[in-house]
Protein backbone atom coordinates (compact mmCIF):
# COMPACT_ATOMS: atom_id res chain seq x y z
CA UNK A 1 0.00 0.00 0.00
CA UNK A 2 1.53 3.16 -1.05
CA UNK A 3 1.77 6.26 1.43
CA UNK A 4 -2.07 6.19 2.95
CA UNK A 5 -1.62 9.06 5.13
CA UNK A 6 -0.87 11.07 2.70
CA UNK A 7 -3.57 10.88 0.64
CA UNK A 8 -5.70 11.14 3.94
CA UNK A 9 -4.07 14.71 4.94
CA UNK A 10 -4.67 15.92 1.24
CA UNK A 11 -8.53 14.77 2.00
CA UNK A 12 -8.34 16.47 5.24
CA UNK A 13 -6.78 19.81 3.91
CA UNK A 14 -9.49 19.57 0.95
CA UNK A 15 -12.42 18.86 3.96
CA UNK A 16 -11.25 22.08 6.14
CA UNK A 17 -11.02 24.33 3.13
CA UNK A 18 -15.18 23.11 2.50
CA UNK A 19 -16.20 23.49 5.98
CA UNK A 20 -14.58 26.88 6.05
CA UNK A 21 -16.70 28.13 3.39
CA UNK A 22 -19.66 26.96 4.74
CA UNK A 23 -19.21 28.06 8.27
CA UNK A 24 -16.37 30.45 9.64
CA UNK A 25 -13.63 30.25 12.00
CA UNK A 26 -15.78 32.57 14.30
CA UNK A 27 -18.68 30.45 13.88
CA UNK A 28 -17.25 27.54 14.77
CA UNK A 29 -15.55 29.14 17.80
CA UNK A 30 -18.83 30.64 18.77
CA UNK A 31 -20.15 27.01 19.02
CA UNK A 32 -17.11 25.58 20.38
CA UNK A 33 -17.59 28.07 23.64
CA UNK A 34 -20.95 27.60 23.48
CA UNK A 35 -20.52 24.20 24.53
CA UNK A 36 -20.90 22.61 27.95
CA UNK A 37 -17.21 22.10 30.10
CA UNK A 38 -15.42 18.90 28.45
CA UNK A 39 -15.29 15.90 30.58
CA UNK A 40 -11.89 14.94 32.29
CA UNK A 41 -10.02 12.51 29.59
CA UNK A 42 -7.12 12.88 31.09
CA UNK A 43 -8.09 12.44 34.70
CA UNK A 44 -9.92 9.38 33.80
CA UNK A 45 -7.19 7.33 32.64
CA UNK A 46 -4.94 8.08 35.48
CA UNK A 47 -8.08 6.76 38.08
CA UNK A 48 -7.93 3.56 36.51
CA UNK A 49 -4.46 3.27 36.61
CA UNK A 50 -4.62 4.30 40.18
CA UNK A 51 -7.19 1.65 40.86
CA UNK A 52 -4.47 -0.91 39.75
CA UNK A 53 -6.47 -1.19 36.65
CA UNK A 54 -5.97 -0.92 32.94
CA UNK A 55 -6.69 2.01 31.39
CA UNK A 56 -9.25 1.38 28.42
CA UNK A 57 -9.85 4.08 25.28
CA UNK A 58 -11.85 1.79 23.65
CA UNK A 59 -12.56 2.78 19.92
CA UNK A 60 -15.89 3.19 18.05
CA UNK A 61 -15.49 2.51 14.13
CA UNK A 62 -17.02 1.16 11.64
CA UNK A 63 -14.46 0.82 8.86
CA UNK A 64 -10.71 1.44 8.45
CA UNK A 65 -8.39 1.53 5.16
CA UNK A 66 -6.75 -1.44 5.55
CA UNK A 67 -9.38 -3.64 6.81
CA UNK A 68 -12.80 -2.26 4.83
CA UNK A 69 -15.59 -2.60 7.11
CA UNK A 70 -15.28 -3.50 10.66
CA UNK A 71 -18.76 -3.79 12.03
CA UNK A 72 -22.08 -4.01 9.08
CA UNK A 73 -24.37 -3.39 12.41
CA UNK A 74 -22.90 -0.61 13.84
CA UNK A 75 -24.89 2.05 16.87
CA UNK A 76 -22.51 4.15 18.54
CA UNK A 77 -24.80 4.95 21.40
CA UNK A 78 -25.23 1.03 21.80
CA UNK A 79 -21.44 0.37 21.47
CA UNK A 80 -20.87 3.22 24.12
CA UNK A 81 -22.65 2.06 26.55
CA UNK A 82 -21.31 -1.53 26.49
CA UNK A 83 -18.25 0.00 26.63
CA UNK A 84 -19.19 2.26 29.82
CA UNK A 85 -20.73 -1.21 31.47
CA UNK A 86 -17.72 -2.95 30.98
CA UNK A 87 -15.25 -0.80 32.28
CA UNK A 88 -14.04 1.35 29.71
CA UNK A 89 -11.63 4.63 31.00
CA UNK A 90 -13.12 7.04 27.72
CA UNK A 91 -14.18 6.75 24.25
CA UNK A 92 -12.56 7.30 20.73
CA UNK A 93 -14.94 7.71 17.70
CA UNK A 94 -13.51 8.13 14.66
CA UNK A 95 -14.74 10.75 12.84
CA UNK A 96 -13.46 10.81 9.67
CA UNK A 97 -16.08 9.72 6.58
CA UNK A 98 -14.01 9.15 3.29
CA UNK A 99 -11.72 6.67 4.67
CA UNK A 100 -12.96 4.99 8.03
CA UNK A 101 -17.08 5.54 7.31
CA UNK A 102 -17.19 7.70 10.65
CA UNK A 103 -18.87 11.34 11.74
CA UNK A 104 -19.59 13.57 13.77
CA UNK A 105 -22.67 12.40 14.61
CA UNK A 106 -21.89 9.03 16.13
CA UNK A 107 -19.49 11.00 18.29
CA UNK A 108 -22.75 13.29 19.49
CA UNK A 109 -24.65 9.71 19.44
CA UNK A 110 -21.73 7.83 21.56
CA UNK A 111 -21.17 10.48 24.06
CA UNK A 112 -25.04 11.53 24.84
CA UNK A 113 -25.16 7.66 25.71
CA UNK A 114 -22.56 7.42 28.42
CA UNK A 115 -21.05 9.54 31.04
CA UNK A 116 -17.44 8.84 29.56
CA UNK A 117 -15.20 11.71 28.13
CA UNK A 118 -14.35 11.40 24.24
CA UNK A 119 -11.77 11.41 21.86
CA UNK A 120 -12.61 12.63 18.68
CA UNK A 121 -10.42 10.27 16.35
CA UNK A 122 -8.97 12.21 13.33
CA UNK A 123 -6.82 13.68 11.20
CA UNK A 124 -6.00 16.82 11.86
CA UNK A 125 -3.95 19.64 9.56
CA UNK A 126 -5.46 22.93 10.93
CA UNK A 127 -6.36 24.41 14.01
CA UNK A 128 -10.15 24.99 12.87
CA UNK A 129 -10.68 21.10 13.35
CA UNK A 130 -10.16 21.72 17.07
CA UNK A 131 -12.87 24.34 17.37
CA UNK A 132 -14.43 21.76 15.17
CA UNK A 133 -13.66 18.91 17.66
CA UNK A 134 -14.94 20.88 21.07
CA UNK A 135 -18.25 22.26 18.89
CA UNK A 136 -18.99 18.53 18.41
CA UNK A 137 -18.61 17.83 21.97
CA UNK A 138 -15.24 16.13 22.01
CA UNK A 139 -13.75 16.55 25.20
CA UNK A 140 -9.89 15.32 23.58
CA UNK A 141 -8.45 15.80 20.33
CA UNK A 142 -5.94 13.32 18.91
CA UNK A 143 -2.36 15.21 17.59
CA UNK A 144 -0.50 12.79 14.65
CA UNK A 145 3.28 13.75 14.64
CA UNK A 146 3.67 12.12 11.21
CA UNK A 147 1.06 14.84 9.96
CA UNK A 148 2.03 18.25 12.00
CA UNK A 149 4.78 20.45 12.42
CA UNK A 150 5.85 21.29 15.70
CA UNK A 151 4.39 24.94 15.31
CA UNK A 152 1.38 23.71 14.28
CA UNK A 153 0.89 21.21 17.14
CA UNK A 154 1.91 23.69 19.32
CA UNK A 155 -0.93 26.02 18.28
CA UNK A 156 -3.44 22.96 18.21
CA UNK A 157 -2.93 21.85 21.70
CA UNK A 158 -3.20 26.10 23.16
CA UNK A 159 -6.42 25.67 21.66
CA UNK A 160 -7.23 22.86 22.92
CA UNK A 161 -6.17 23.66 26.65
CA UNK A 162 -7.83 26.87 26.47
CA UNK A 163 -11.27 25.17 25.98
CA UNK A 164 -10.25 22.84 28.65
CA UNK A 165 -9.61 19.91 26.22
CA UNK A 166 -7.14 17.24 26.53
CA UNK A 167 -4.62 16.04 23.93
CA UNK A 168 -3.10 12.91 22.83
CA UNK A 169 -0.08 13.22 20.73
CA UNK A 170 0.73 9.97 18.74
CA UNK A 171 4.38 9.01 17.59
CA UNK A 172 5.91 5.82 15.62
CA UNK A 173 9.34 5.87 16.18
CA UNK A 174 12.23 7.85 18.23
CA UNK A 175 12.41 10.96 16.07
CA UNK A 176 8.59 11.56 16.15
CA UNK A 177 8.77 10.76 20.18
CA UNK A 178 11.47 13.74 20.30
CA UNK A 179 9.05 15.75 19.09
CA UNK A 180 5.79 14.84 20.98
CA UNK A 181 7.81 15.19 24.19
CA UNK A 182 8.25 19.34 23.13
CA UNK A 183 4.31 19.29 24.12
CA UNK A 184 2.57 19.86 27.72
CA UNK A 185 0.69 16.92 27.42
CA UNK A 186 1.03 13.80 29.82
CA UNK A 187 -0.66 11.33 27.30
CA UNK A 188 1.95 10.31 25.32
CA UNK A 189 0.49 7.53 22.20
CA UNK A 190 2.39 4.99 20.63
CA UNK A 191 0.72 3.83 17.96
CA UNK A 192 2.25 0.33 16.88
CA UNK A 193 0.64 0.52 13.35
CA UNK A 194 2.78 2.60 10.89
CA UNK A 195 0.48 4.86 9.22
CA UNK A 196 2.49 4.74 5.71
CA UNK A 197 2.39 1.24 5.26
CA UNK A 198 -0.58 0.21 7.82
CA UNK A 199 2.03 -2.81 9.17
CA UNK A 200 1.48 -3.36 12.93
CA UNK A 201 4.01 -4.55 15.45
CA UNK A 202 4.25 -4.18 19.65
CA UNK A 203 7.81 -4.12 19.68
CA UNK A 204 7.25 -0.14 18.54
CA UNK A 205 5.98 0.69 21.91
CA UNK A 206 8.31 -1.77 23.64
CA UNK A 207 11.27 0.63 21.84
CA UNK A 208 10.22 3.91 22.88
CA UNK A 209 9.57 3.24 26.86
CA UNK A 210 12.76 4.06 27.92
CA UNK A 211 13.05 7.34 26.11
CA UNK A 212 9.61 8.66 28.45
CA UNK A 213 9.58 10.46 31.42
CA UNK A 214 7.89 9.15 33.99
CA UNK A 215 5.12 11.91 34.57
CA UNK A 216 4.09 11.25 31.08
CA UNK A 217 1.31 8.27 30.24
CA UNK A 218 1.94 5.79 27.48
CA UNK A 219 -0.80 5.18 26.01
CA UNK A 220 -0.30 1.72 23.53
CA UNK A 221 -2.34 1.90 20.23
CA UNK A 222 -3.22 -0.93 17.81
CA UNK A 223 -2.27 -4.29 17.91
CA UNK A 224 -4.22 -5.28 21.15
CA UNK A 225 -5.44 -8.37 20.27
CA UNK A 226 -5.23 -10.78 22.79
CA UNK A 227 -4.80 -11.37 26.84
CA UNK A 228 -1.03 -11.74 26.20
CA UNK A 229 -0.35 -8.34 24.21
CA UNK A 230 -2.34 -7.03 27.55
CA UNK A 231 -0.17 -9.01 29.93
CA UNK A 232 3.26 -8.06 27.53
CA UNK A 233 2.41 -3.98 27.80
CA UNK A 234 1.79 -4.42 31.54
CA UNK A 235 4.85 -6.57 32.61
CA UNK A 236 6.85 -3.33 30.86
CA UNK A 237 4.35 -0.83 32.86
CA UNK A 238 2.46 0.39 30.50
CA UNK A 239 -1.39 0.38 31.67
CA UNK A 240 -3.21 2.77 28.89
CA UNK A 241 -4.60 1.45 25.88
CA UNK A 242 -6.11 2.28 22.44
CA UNK A 243 -8.18 -0.37 21.40
CA UNK A 244 -10.69 -0.59 18.62
CA UNK A 245 -10.49 -3.48 15.93
CA UNK A 246 -10.72 -5.98 18.24
CA UNK A 247 -13.50 -4.58 20.15
CA UNK A 248 -15.52 -3.75 16.51
CA UNK A 249 -15.01 -7.27 15.60
CA UNK A 250 -17.04 -8.87 18.53
CA UNK A 251 -20.57 -9.81 18.93
CA UNK A 252 -20.67 -7.26 22.68
CA UNK A 253 -17.33 -4.51 22.15
CA UNK A 254 -18.14 -4.39 25.90
CA UNK A 255 -17.83 -8.13 26.44
CA UNK A 256 -14.38 -8.92 24.54
CA UNK A 257 -12.64 -5.89 26.52
CA UNK A 258 -13.93 -7.44 29.66
CA UNK A 259 -12.44 -10.96 28.19
CA UNK A 260 -9.09 -8.81 26.81
CA UNK A 261 -8.30 -7.03 30.09
CA UNK A 262 -9.93 -9.20 32.62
Amino acid sequence: MSDILKRILATKREEVAAALALKSLEAIRKEAEAQSPPRAFTAAIRGKIAAGKAAVIAEIKRASPSKGVLRADFHPAEIAADYERHGAACLSVLTDSQYFQGCAEYLQQARNACSLPVLRKDFLVDSYQVWEARAMGADAILLIVAALSLDAMHEMESIARSLGMAILVECHDATELDIALHLQTPLIGINNRNLRTFEVSLETTLAQLGRIPAERIVITESGILAPSDVALMQQHKVNAFLVGEAFMRAASPGAELARLFG
